[in-house]
């Protein structure tokens, strides 16, 4: 139970919350639409179609609010930045944005189905009553949607506003959530951010669809009974009730009126923060940017240093890049592999993709020519932004885990640490973290030198400040060798550095035995808080987070935290 109680309680019970107010909002608006006597001449008309298109609606209009916030980056940066006067919770929460984003989503998709399904049920009603409902002719002339038989379903459907657009708001839905769906948006993100902005196409028929009042209340069954006063009219050959019966609906005719549209009421709000929002990231995106320095590493990643006035990024925050002469439209998330205490900001990219390739080919990547800082691309920056990562600073124990080019957002946390270690020693600065652990899995032999140079750098710093229990690290390579490189590596087994990265710890060869690695650290840290940070594949994540969940103890004080990078 302690497990569940560090990792999964604190969302899994804003999930449990967020649900209750959706089935809250259904089950009222059913119940209200279902037994108010203001709809009952509707409900003769549409009999069920009625409730659950409106319990629908006020399940969308609630999940469209709340689907822009998680996407609000500065927002969210600003509040996990806030200090100390942020929780830790509530940290780690705001660090699942996008998830939750993709959960609203999916709610969408849903109550969509359930209120298109109905609102298809309610123009064949609407359409074809006429010859259904005995006494349709005595129903008040307003509270028919259609006023004489004869047209077809379609053409009402395509003729009315709420119709139209709602067939644009399925067709932008549709586009945007079959184009997120991962294989898709890693094989081909170009398709996946142009179709993502047909969120102001749906935003705006969203807000118009209610507009035309199609379905309308009566405003005055207080004194004109419609239950009463339609059952006396069903007693008639007529629609005029005979004196007998209840004399008030003669005198008084029932008045109707539209609801008006509501969901303009539900998302303004977070459409100006939305809005805003932009405005920010347009105003940061056209300062200048100068691209100081570009160094090509193997293993296909390229090193791309720069500067810009006022920039200042914590470690493992990450930015937004832009190249216009790439694309005028793209923009790519990166990690930072640069700390706050260099003059200058980096990133390391993997060139994989059309655009990563574009980029290099810009760049001059593997052009024999040297090229000057002035031929090199325009690139806009929008950000930083903040991750999981920053919380490390925040434990005692930190353990990094990377696999492949995932190792980049804990580069710019070792170098920062680095630096503290420097202030450290001369007493201006006393870190809290004492501990570091760090596995990179790796499938490539080459991909190792960047990354393997800031290791030993300071892996010889903390030797030299005399703490080499500071930084424990494990390099881990799942494939990649050949039988020459396995003869080499047993022929210099007794050397001092290892034969690949030229680091004191030796290179381990296959997959980590996660479980007995976080046992191992669980009984020396005993009674710690340990923060575990990992940024790879989610199969990975999802063995890392079990076992994080395994080795928690709360009896004895031993917690492991689990943070995943999302982008």
């Amino acid at each position: 139970m302690g497990d569940f109680l560090v990792n999964d309680f604190p969302r899994y019970f804003v999930l449990f919350v967020w649900i209750l107010v959706n089935l809250f909002l259904f089950g009222y608006f059913c119940y209200v639409f279902e037994s108010a006597s203001s709809w009952f001449y509707l409900r003769i008309i549409l009999k069920r179609g009625l409730c659950l298109a409106r319990g629908s609606a006020a399940c969308l209009n609630f999940n469209c609010m709340l689907i822009l916030i998680p996407v609000c980056r500065n927002l969210i940066s600003f509040i996990r930045g806030s200090g100390r006067g942020v929780r830790r919770t509530v940290r780690r929460l705001l660090d699942k944005n996008i998830t939750f984003h993709k959960i609203i989503a999916w709610a969408i998709v849903f109550f969509s189905a359930i209120h298109t399904g109905s609102h298809f049920w309610n123009y064949e009603r609407i359409c074809y009553v006429w010859d259904e409902v005995p006494g349709m002719r005595c129903i008040p002339t307003s509270a028919q949607p259609v006023q004489s038989p004869g047209p077809l379903p379609i053409n009402v459907m395509w003729t009315t506003w709420a119709g139209f657009t709602g067939h644009i708001i399925l067709v932008a839905l549709f586009l945007m959530v079959t184009s997120s769906i991962e294989i898709i948006r890693r094989s081909y993100f170009e398709v996946f951010w142009y179709t993502h902005h047909l969120f102001v196409v749906f935003y705006a028929c969203l807000i118009i669809h209610g507009f035309q009042g199609l379905l309308q209340g009566q405003t005055n069954p207080d004194v004109h009974d419609p239950e009463k006063c339609y059952n006396a009219f069903l007693q008639g050959d007529t629609c005029i009730p005979a004196p007998s019966q209840n004399m008030s609906c003669q005198l008084q005719t029932a008045t109707f009126k539209a609801g008006g549209a509501q969901t303009w009421k539900w998302v303004v709000g977070p459409l100006g923060l939305y809005l805003f929002e932009r405005l920010i990231r347009f105003y940061r995106s056209q300062q200048r940017v100068v691209v100081t320095k570009v160094v090509q590493h193997p293993s296909k990643t390229i090193e791309i240093q720069m500067q810009k006035r006022g920039f200042f990024a914590e470690a493992g925050q990450y930015v937004f890049i832009q190249v216009p002469e790439v694309s005028a439209l793209e923009w790519h998330p990166f990690t930072l592999t640069s700390s706050p205490e260099e003059k200058y900001f980096s990133v390391h990219i993997r060139v994989v993709g059309d655009w990563t390739e574009a980029l290099a080919k810009r760049l001059g990547v593997g052009n024999e020519e040297f090229q000057q800082s002035y031929d090199l691309p325009t690139m806009n920056i929008d950000g930083p932004f903040g991750t999981a990562s920053e919380d490390i600073f925040h434990f005692r124990v930190g353990v990094c885990i990377g696999a492949g080019i995932g190792i980049t957002p804990f580069a710019s946390i070792l170098k920062s640490i680095w630096y503290q270690l420097h202030m450290s020693a001369g007493g201006e600065f006393v870190p809290k973290l004492k501990k570091v652990y760090v596995y990179w899995i790796c499938p490539d032999t080459q991909a190792f030198e960047w990354f393997a140079d800031l290791l030993k750098t300071l892996e010889e710093q903390m030797i030299e400040s005399g703490m080499a229990d500071f930084l424990d690290y494990n390099i881990y390579l799942t494939r990649g060798w050949d039988q020459n490189l396995a003869k080499n590596i047993m022929l210099h087994e007794d050397d001092s550095r290892d034969v690949i990265t030229g680091l004191q710890q030796k290179t381990h060869f296959g997959r980590p035995a996660w479980g007995n690695v976080f046992e191992s650290m669980a009984a020396a840290h005993r009674g710690e808080d340990i923060g575990v940070f990992f940024c790879g594949p989610k199969v990975l994540s999802g063995a890392l987070h079990h076992e994080c969940n395994r080795c928690t103890d709360l009896q004895n004080g031993t917690r492991f935290y689990y943070n995943k990078e999302n982008f």
